[in-house]
């Protein structure tokens, strides 16, 4: 990667490092107020639960024997460096670095925690009429309106080349 290319993707890389701090902090803040399972009732609808997902989203593999931690760790590396070239080769296009870019920060957030850890924390449990949605965190979060961007920006682009 050239100089001029790190420098028009900084910007992009710092939103990524913004958020994965943000998760690293919040995780921590939980796990120091929390006990593994433990449940804090916020409102009706919304708890805040210490909880550990080995696996991937919505504990995806959590179940298996341990393989899926380097599994879901080298996707993610995979995925950080394509996210970077896609970032080099796209920086002047908003919205869909801004996707990007939120995807980036929480893929480092939930690795940083895979690796360090063996899982990933979750904390964040919504729930109504008796059932939960599964427990995510600030990563999870990232990762979701990120995604919700790439695909807005995809309807943009196909309808912005239909009315060509």
């Amino acid at each position: 990667m050239t100089p001029a290319n790190l420098k028009r993707i900084a910007p992009w890389l710092a939103v990524a490092v913004v958020i994965a701090a943000a998760d690293q902090a919040s995780k921590y803040a939980i796990g120091a107020a929390l006990r593994l399972g433990e449940v804090r009732e916020i409102t009706s609808f919304f708890n805040l639960v210490l909880a550990y997902n080995r696996g991937a989203a919505f504990s995806f593999l959590s179940d298996a024997s341990g393989w899926q931690r380097g599994l879901f760790t080298g996707i993610a590396v995979l995925a950080v460096g394509v996210i970077v070239t896609l970032l080099a080769r796209h920086s002047s296009e908003r919205l869909f670095c801004a996707g990007l870019a939120l995807v980036l920060g929480g893929a480092l957030g939930n690795v940083w925690d895979r690796v360090t850890l063996g899982h990933v924390v979750d904390f964040l449990d919504f729930h109504a009429f008796g059932w939960h949605f599964w427990a995510f965190n600030i990563a999870d979060s990232a990762i979701t309106i990120g995604a919700g961007l790439l695909i807005l920006d995809g309807l943009r682009s196909h309808s912005a080349e239909r009315k060509l």
